[in-house]
């Protein structure tokens, strides 16, 4: 009987105790609703101008509904707009780009932090420098070098620029994640009498895909929106990306709105979409690589 009474008494201050912690919580839920809110608006926005013409883009509301869905801003930019050739473009230089920059960095992380050998801190000084190089300063040296090398409107000198630009960044994202991994289990691969590259491939490897994942979707991000260089080194209608292509709807006097909305809707699917597949891993490779040791 007593007891009961004791565990009466004590369930008003346990209440009061969680309380506070469920109003924080409510607090906390609530900026997140917020957020959420504000970062999904200019996608509807989005989505909304491109379904009006250049009337209702600039006589209604930016939120109102047009008087009827003009989906044929889609088929123009996919027909008429040769976006389906840009898209192609984008996506095959984006795909390769991408991989050969993950497996580069890959290596070069793995040779940093479980090798040793000479000039290891200079190779890494270097490739820290990399971070600091503004993209336009380079722009000359790189379209003269091109030019000589005649790779001037050529698909190979943009994918070598994405990878080069890229790879600094990616090794710097991957190196605290390989400082976490642990090494007994390379120690025992290699008693067992296994060569590096195996263990590379089939230990190592395996053991970063959250980090992967997180490298790939912020080299896909770059590549996919780069304008530069593609505008630059890329003349030719047969290769020009998505970014560029865009600017077949700006005239000398008009310029078609809505199909530059469409044009802009078709560019950002992919990229949520690789967002949304990659979230949990993108956020495990950040928490797992952001502590070392």
């Amino acid at each position: 009987m007593n007891i009961e009474m004791i565990e009466r008494q004590a369930q008003p201050q346990i209440m009061r105790s969680k309380l506070p912690g469920r109003i924080g919580y409510g607090v906390l839920y609530a900026i997140l609703t917020i957020v959420a809110v504000i970062q999904v608006v200019p996608l509807l926005w989005l989505m909304l101008f491109s379904l009006k013409n250049n009337e209702e883009i600039f006589n209604l509301a930016p939120m109102a509904f047009p008087e009827r869905l003009r989906w044929e801003n889609y088929e123009k930019v996919w027909t008429q707009g040769h976006i389906n050739n840009y898209f192609f473009n984008s996506v095959w230089m984006t795909v390769v780009s991408v991989a050969v920059t993950v497996l580069l960095a890959s290596l070069v992380t793995f040779a940093l932090t479980r090798m040793k050998w000479k000039l290891q801190s200079f190779v890494l000084g270097l490739f820290m420098v990399g971070l600091m190089i503004p993209v336009h300063s380079t722009l000359i040296p790189l379209f003269s070098f091109f030019t000589k090398t005649h790779l001037t409107n050529h698909p190979l000198s943009i994918i070598l620029s994405y990878i080069s630009f890229n790879l600094p960044i990616t090794i710097m994202i991957m190196l605290g994640f390989y400082y976490t991994l642990p090494r007994e289990v390379e120690e025992a691969a290699v008693m067992d009498g296994c060569s590096v590259n195996r263990m590379f491939f089939s230990i190592t490897l395996p053991m970063t895909v959250s980090v992967l994942s997180t490298a790939v979707i912020i080299n896909m991000i770059y590549n996919w929106n780069e304008f530069i260089f593609v505008n630059t080194f890329i003349s030719s209608e047969k290769y020009k990306t998505l970014t560029v292509g865009v600017q077949n709807f700006i005239g000398q006097y008009t310029t078609d709105w809505g199909a530059i909305g469409a044009t802009l809707m078709i560019s950002i699917l992919p990229i949520l979409l690789a967002f949304l597949l990659l979230s949990n891993r993108i956020v495990e490779g950040i928490a797992a690589g952001s502590v070392k040791g």
